[in-house]
């Protein structure tokens, strides 16, 4: 893994230009998913060893944790599940309303622990569903917890059509002392991103 080209490659990175903004829910879907645990990644729980990379992320429906697999499966990184204590209705119109008046107001949901330490990290891929045009407030929750200084974050998100607008944008306004790495979004699906797709992201990263 050359993990000099990704700190070099983050540095100084502009954000992803906004479109207009449209409720999008991981492909939206109106029910949870299960998120099967993956078997081939090491878990928070388990012994870190020398991986320097985490693969933080958020999911509603399952499309999030799918491409969260497959990073960790294809950089050997420790996964970690961000979980609101009170989880999200499954019902997708309440859903999206209680998407929008969180994002609307700010409010960051307290979430399940124990959280990471992330000082064993060099590289930190932070997921979420692309929510009314930015992240998830759950994933915002999960960033406040952190003094970023130093640490390469690389976000990726999963959409229903309205691709990236102001997802990376936004992390980047709230994460001004971290290094960015180049962002993705990938159209949600069950069985994650597309292959070909992803492997062409990581290479640009370095990874």
């Amino acid at each position: 893994m050359n993990y000099k080209n990704l700190l070099l490659a983050a540095v100084g990175l502009c954000g992803i230009a906004a479109c207009s903004p449209a409720p999008q829910a991981e492909s939206n879907a109106s029910a949870s998913q299960p998120n099967p645990a993956p078997s081939a990644v090491r878990q928070l729980e388990e012994e870190p060893m020398q991986s320097k990379i985490l693969v933080a992320y958020f999911s509603h429906s399952g499309n999030t944790a799918a491409v969260a697999r497959q990073i960790a499966d294809k950089t050997d990184a420790v996964l970690y599940e961000i979980r609101p204590q009170t989880a999200y209705p499954n019902e997708y119109s309440q859903l999206l309303d209680q998407a929008k008046e969180e994002i609307r107001s700010g409010f960051l949901p307290p979430l399940q622990q124990p959280l990471p330490d992330i000082s064993s990290y060099d590289i930190v891929f932070i997921g979420s569903p692309n929510w009314w045009g930015t992240y998830a407030p759950a994933a915002g929750a999960f960033l406040a917890q952190y003094d970023w200084s130093g640490k390469t974050v690389v976000p990726f998100f999963t959409h229903g059509g309205g691709g990236m607008q102001n997802c990376s944008r936004d992390i980047q306004k709230h994460l001004t002392q971290a290094n960015i790495g180049p962002a993705a979004a990938f159209r949600g699906r069950s069985g994650g991103a597309d292959e070909k797709e992803l492997e062409k992201w990581l290479t640009k990263i370095g990874l």
